[in-house]
Order: structure tokens, then C-alpha cells, then sequence
């Protein structure tokens, strides 16, 4: 991924994010999400702060592609709530499973 727009939408999408959900989670139009992923507009700090934060990734990996894209902190407790998430499932029936899932899903 060679620029910003290209990053955030790979992280918007990574994250679950339409562009239109993304926009309502920090309080911008779809429109200067849109603008942000094709590089037609340099972004505030205040709009990067708030893309970070809602999709929890680093600031320098969108800016600059520097480093990783999700924090360390974030991986970690991730990998923990996936692992529990994985047992909880694990004892649930078939169906169980198939109505965890459709949670899950709802949730996005």
C-alpha cells in the first residue's frame, strides 16, 4: 500500500467499516472519507486522531506506513477476546454456533 487512501480503506475494510459507517463513528461526511481513500485531500490531525482511535490502528502506519498497522496493546487483547470468544463457541451447539455468528455479524 503506497499512500494514505489505500491504507485507510484496507483498514476501514479490516476494521468492518463501510465508508459511510466509518464517517458517522468521528463525525465527518462519507464524502471526506471517500476524498481521504482517492488522496484528493490532505487530512487533519484531528480526523486522523479520531480513524485511529475508531479503528485502532497506529497513526504512523496510516500516515506514513511505518511500523504495524494495529497497536500492540490492541493485537494482544484482540488475540485474548478471539481466544475467549473461540472457547465460548467451542461448547455451544451447532446451532449455538450459527446464532453466535449471526450476532457477530449484526454487530458490524
Amino acid at each position: 500500500m503506497d499512500n494514505l487512501g489505500e491504507r485507510l480503506a484496507y483498514a476501514r475494510r479490516n476494521g468492518g467499516h463501510t465508508q459511510n459507517s466509518l464517517a458517522e463513528a468521528i463525525g465527518v461526511s462519507r464524502g471526506g472519507i471517500f476524498n481521504l481513500e482517492k488522496n484528493k485531500t490532505i487530512p487533519q490531525t484531528i480526523v486522523i486522531n479520531a480513524i485511529c482511535r475508531t479503528l485502532n490502528i497506529n497513526s504512523d502506519w496510516l500516515m506514513n506506513g511505518e511500523g504495524e498497522m494495529k497497536k500492540q496493546g490492541d493485537r494482544a487483547r484482540s488475540d485474548r477476546v478471539l481466544r475467549e470468544l473461540w472457547e465460548v463457541a467451542s461448547r455451544l451447539s451447532e446451532d449455538g454456533q450459527f446464532y453466535l455468528l449471526d450476532i457477530a455479524k449484526g454487530l458490524l
